[in-house]
């Protein structure tokens, strides 16, 4: 292995390890020794590749946001309806927040820390406008009503998300997070969902999640 790729396997495992550290313990309590701990690598390996903890949060970060935004186009590039892109969304980053320790620390961070210079909008900004550019495109297609604001709706659903799952990891460690995301467009439907394609609507989310 050249020297190149081995210090891009370091990196990667210091990423790892801080995203566990990140997760267990939260931005302000996870220390670089533990992050270098979960790691398995050195301090000055940390070192070499990050210059502080804020850089390595901000790496983990960024790690998530790559991971959902590639699983995001793959699932619009299926080219399904508007309205069931937008639950397949949801689902997908579920599983994620449930099973992957890069994503579970990378939205624990995002939520969590609100000092940093320059503040983290990014992944906000970006799931609210493919959020947007979604909606707009269901009411195009007839599956939300024609009233229905693209961009309120995207700053209406990605905060509602967002607290649910904060919830749902408090009570669960996000077991029940699945049945949380169904209860959330239970109530949404009637609100955005003409009355011709409710039940239809229903139909899917019933599909989709059982």
């Amino acid at each position: 292995m050249v020297k190149q790729e081995r210090a891009q396997v370091t990196r990667d495992r210091l990423v790892e390890g801080a995203a566990l550290a990140f997760y267990r313990l939260g931005y302000g309590m996870a220390t670089t020794t533990a992050i270098v701990e979960e790691a398995g690598t050195t301090r000055g390996a940390m070192y070499f590749h990050f210059q502080s903890k804020e850089e390595i949060a901000r790496a983990v970060i960024d790690k998530e946001h790559s991971l959902a935004m590639e699983a995001g186009l793959r699932i619009q590039a299926l080219e399904k309806p508007a309205f069931e892109t937008m639950v397949l969304l949801c689902i997908d980053l579920a599983k994620r927040l449930m099973t992957d320790p890069v994503v579970k620390a990378g939205i624990r961070l995002t939520t969590e820390i609100t000092n940093f210079d320059p503040p983290l909008v990014a992944p906000y900004e970006e799931w609210l406008k493919t959020f947007a550019e979604i909606a707009q495109a269901a009411v195009r297609e007839g599956d939300f009503r024609k009233d229905i604001d693209p961009v309120v709706f995207a700053r209406f659903l990605i905060p509602a998300y967002t607290g649910i799952q904060l919830v749902s990891d408090t009570f669960t460690g996000r077991e029940d997070l699945l049945p949380r995301i169904r209860e959330m467009w239970t109530f949404v439907l009637p609100a955005v969902i003409p009355d011709d394609r409710i039940e239809s609507a229903r139909e899917l989310l019933d599909r989709l999640i059982p």
